[in-house]
């Protein structure tokens, strides 16, 4: 039997564009222009300023670079991944997988990257992020909540391989060099949650994206990164699970164990990457649901905040205790609710209808002029946790002051939706981008007609802003 990578890296390399369907096609499309959105405010924020200048400093002036978007400037393609993914990651526009892992912020910052090197097509950079993003979020699916568990980051740890591949794809790799690209990426996977705990600064997926393009280059050179990486008696998921028979100590659906074998299973029949959502608020991906749910039940119902007695939302356990039950910084069941918990975002969504777009990025910190009537209903949330509620899916009772109440179910599907309502949403935070509003639709156009384009690299031109 192949190894795990091998069976992947086949896949990889004779993935084509014809092989994809529409929604998908349209799916990469819209994760494109959400990370080059996150990129565009980021690259004013006091984390992306500092990404760009530590690499100017270091490596301004080389000879075969690839270039830091908005600024312009030209370092090497590790310092440029790095940098680009460190204002994705700051922008806070993300996408988010399973809630605890972020692949656009690995796997777009790669590409673009990847794309400038090699001049390669619109279909070639899409068919790179999609094969990208269904072997990352596949190979990350079922073991998120124990790689957490064991003092890992679940998304630098698994980003690295998502950036490798997205590369390792638009420079044609035959299946000998992609499956090195993957072992070698596990030898270079890292993520850890103490500093931050600690009162430190996380370092996460920039690094991944860095190191990502040091295993691609060691591949592209014959280095031979090993054949069962992955699955071996020492492998990856040995290292960062605690075993390498599928084992789990935590999961999102309440399962103790898992099967290397469904990595693989029905690859390009059923597609994981249709599972990616927008995170449209800057927040953690599971207060997300609870803006909009909590603002559609109010407009259905016609319910005034003035109203309301109290709010009840069931959630997904794990859902409460961020970013591990094992290591949890932040309960969201038990305390005193405030500013940037659950409960806030919940009250926010009752007294205003939604969330502001540009709230918690830059100079706009969440907290930042909230209204007094959404401090005073926060209060009145209460979080049910629940093993057997869906991901992102809260279920929202609310209580009013006549007796009554009313509730709604989430699917955790509300922020799937296709390109034009990506633009629709993402349009709401243009006060945040340091390009003009005409600018931006170019990039809107642009990333809409991706699959027509020659060059993909034309993109990087559209976002700098000199």
């Amino acid at each position: 039997m192949p190894s795990l990578s091998r069976t992947l890296s086949e896949w990889i390399v004779n993935l084509r564009f014809e092989d994809l369907p529409p929604d998908v096609i349209d799916r990469a499309k819209g994760l494109t222009l959400h990370a080059i959105s996150s990129i565009l405010i980021g690259s004013q924020t006091p984390a992306g300023k500092e990404a760009i200048a530590l690499f100017v400093e270091e490596e301004q002036g080389v000879r075969n670079g690839a270039t830091i978007l908005v600024s312009g400037q030209k370092v090497t393609k590790g310092g440029a991944a790095f940098a680009n993914s460190e204002m994705c990651y700051s922008g806070g526009k993300w996408d988010t997988f399973r809630m605890l892992t972020h692949p656009g912020t690995s796997i777009i910052p790669a590409a673009l990257t990847g794309s400038e090197l090699t001049s390669a097509s619109g279909k070639d950079y899409i068919t790179a992020i999609v094969a990208a993003y269904e072997v990352m979020e596949r190979m990350a699916a079922e073991f998120i909540p124990t790689v957490m568990t064991r003092g890992f980051h679940a998304s630098p740890v698994f980003g690295i391989f998502g950036a490798g591949i997205a590369t390792a794809k638009l420079m044609g790799f035959n299946v000998e060099q992609m499956n090195s690209t993957i072992a070698l990426c596990a030898s270079l996977a890292s993520g850890n949650l103490e500093g931050q705990r600690s009162g430190g600064k996380a370092l996460r997926e920039g690094a991944a994206v860095r190191n990502a393009m040091l295993a691609v280059d060691l591949a592209k050179r014959g280095h031979l990164g090993g054949e069962t990486v992955l699955e071996g008696a020492a492998g990856f998921y040995h290292a960062y699970t605690g075993n390498n028979l599928g084992k789990l100590t935590y999961s999102f659906t309440g399962k103790t164990s898992t099967n290397l074998d469904e990595i693989t299973a029905n690859l390009g029949q059923e597609w994981l990457f249709l599972e990616t959502l927008y995170r449209i608020y800057s927040t953690a991906g599971y207060n997300i649901a609870h803006v909009d749910i909590t603002a559609q039940l109010c407009k259905q119902h016609g319910i005034k905040y003035q109203n309301i007695l109290k709010i009840e939302a069931v959630v997904n356990w794990l859902e409460t205790q961020y970013p591990s039950p094992a290591f949890t910084s932040r309960r969201e069941d038990i305390g005193t609710a405030k500013p940037a918990g659950t409960a806030y975002y919940t009250a926010f969504g009752a007294v205003a209808g939604g969330f502001p777009e540009t709230r918690g990025i830059g100079a706009n910190p969440i907290g930042t002029d909230t209204p007094k009537e959404v401090l005073d209903l926060m209060h009145k949330v209460t979080l049910i946790p629940s093993h057997t509620m869906t991901l992102f899916g809260p279920r929202i009772t609310i209580f009013t002051k006549d007796g009554k109440s009313y509730t709604q179910q989430g699917t955790g599907r509300e922020f799937v939706w296709n390109y034009n309502e990506e633009v629709r949403r993402i349009l709401k935070a243009k006060s945040s981008f340091p390009i003009s509003e005409e600018a931006f639709m170019r990039i809107v156009d642009f990333c809409k007609d991706l699959d027509k384009k020659d060059l993909a690299k034309d993109l990087i031109a559209l976002t700098l802003t000199h």
